[in-house]
């Protein structure tokens, strides 16, 4: 979730009270492991009739189409691929109108209207709010990170990534980062699984918090190009630490100042203290190589679906059930631009809690970078559930 980037809510929402400090990424894709399948029961029925449906972190209660501020605006169809991935491992709840969905799908694709019809037609919205009746919360953004990496050790690529040790399982918890760097004994039960070798320690924190990037390697002879995802295969059973709370929390950034352009600018000005602020976090997530056969699909979520970006949430399962559409109402970063649109519940993270909390997927690549690093505004949101 690098989107809990800690910049000051600039939603013309009711404010949000702020969160303490988080680290960029906090939501941590590694703890998104979770099979959806036992994450969150579905225990509503599929037509409701009541107004209010009570859930374990959230309540919903029956609304209006015309209670979706820009529901008529949106590209309602880019949505579709998202759905009907989610619609390959569907709840019970959603069994008939994914059928219905996957028989209706070539007719709405491309078409904005006709998707906003069927929509309507198969579901219903509810508004969500916290159980204590809240209805005002948080919208921060995650991306994949691309790091360009080396197959071996070699100037320049110095830092390594690693699938499981051998030993991983000997030992509960593991060794902690820092053992992992400086005790002879952790070290050695590291070698030999390193997948691959990274300029920056700070981007082998990214990925480690993200939980999967996508790693370009460089022929340096030839200058060839080839792309592959590494996904969250385990971690050290070591508590998470924000190394954005450690920087405010030494006086070293302001709760405002605080981002991942921030920290990495902070890094740069402070070359013999990057260990330092590493080691605060205990916590190494180890990685699996996999193959990138189609660069425009995500990688899966806690559903077991790829992510779609700009069309794909982190929730709390506890108060939206994966493969859920959701309508958000909030703003983009930095220029407080509306942010009202449809998108699907198919992903969470340990610092997704609560009712109305959502973690944006922004996609891949510098752009998404940067628009989820500075990403913590104020939300709205709703929930579509089948008639």
């Amino acid at each position: 979730m690098l989107g809990a980037a800690l910049a000051a809510c600039s939603s013309t929402m009711a404010p949000v009270p702020a969160p303490g400090p988080v680290a960029p990424g906090a939501a941590a894709r590694p703890e998104a492991a979770a099979p959806a399948a036992s994450a969150a029961p579905t225990s509503l029925p599929a037509a409701p009739a009541a107004a209010v449906v009570l859930r374990p972190h959230s309540r919903w209660l029956a609304a209006a189409w015309s209670d979706l501020p820009g529901w008529n605006v949106d590209r309602s169809a880019q949505v579709w691929p998202a759905f009907l991935r989610s619609c390959e491992r569907p709840a019970a709840s959603w069994a008939a109108a994914c059928a219905d969905a996957r028989r209706d799908a070539p007719g709405r694709l491309g078409d904005d209207a006709a998707t906003r019809a069927w929509l309507e037609a198969h579901l219903r919205p509810w508004r969500v709010e916290s159980v204590e009746g809240e209805g005002a919360g948080l919208a921060t953004g995650y991306f994949e990170p691309l790091v360009e990496a080396s197959r071996i050790a070699r100037p320049g690529f110095r830092v390594a990534l690693h699938a499981p040790p051998a030993d991983l399982a000997t030992r509960t918890p593991y060794w902690t980062r820092q053992q992992l760097d400086t005790l002879p004994a952790a070290r050695k039960s590291l070698q030999g699984s390193e997948i691959a070798w990274l300029r920056d320690p700070l981007d082998a924190l990214l990925l480690q918090v993200q939980g999967s990037g996508r790693l370009v390697f460089v022929d340096p002879k030839s200058g060839t190009r080839s792309l592959v995802r590494v996904a969250f295969a385990a971690h050290n059973d070591q508590p998470y630490r924000s190394v954005g709370r450690w920087l405010v929390e030494r006086g070293e950034l302001t709760l405002e100042q605080a981002s991942w352009p921030a920290i990495r600018a902070w890094a740069k000005q402070n070359p013999k203290r990057i260990d330092e602020m590493l080691w605060s976090n205990p916590r190494v997530v180890f990685f699996r190589e996999e193959l990138l056969p189609d660069p425009e699909i995500g990688p899966k979520g806690a559903q077991g679906v790829p992510l779609t970006p700009g069309r794909s949430i982190a929730v709390d399962p506890q108060s939206v059930p994966y493969g859920t559409p959701v309508w958000l109402d909030t703003t983009e970063p930095l220029s407080a631009t509306p942010l009202r649109r449809l998108v699907v519940a198919q992903d969470t993270g340990t610092a997704i809690s609560g009712a109305v909390r959502a973690d944006y997927f922004w996609g891949w690549g510098d752009d998404a970078e940067a628009q989820a690093g500075r990403m913590k505004q104020g939300l709205r949101m709703w929930v579509l559930w089948p008639r």
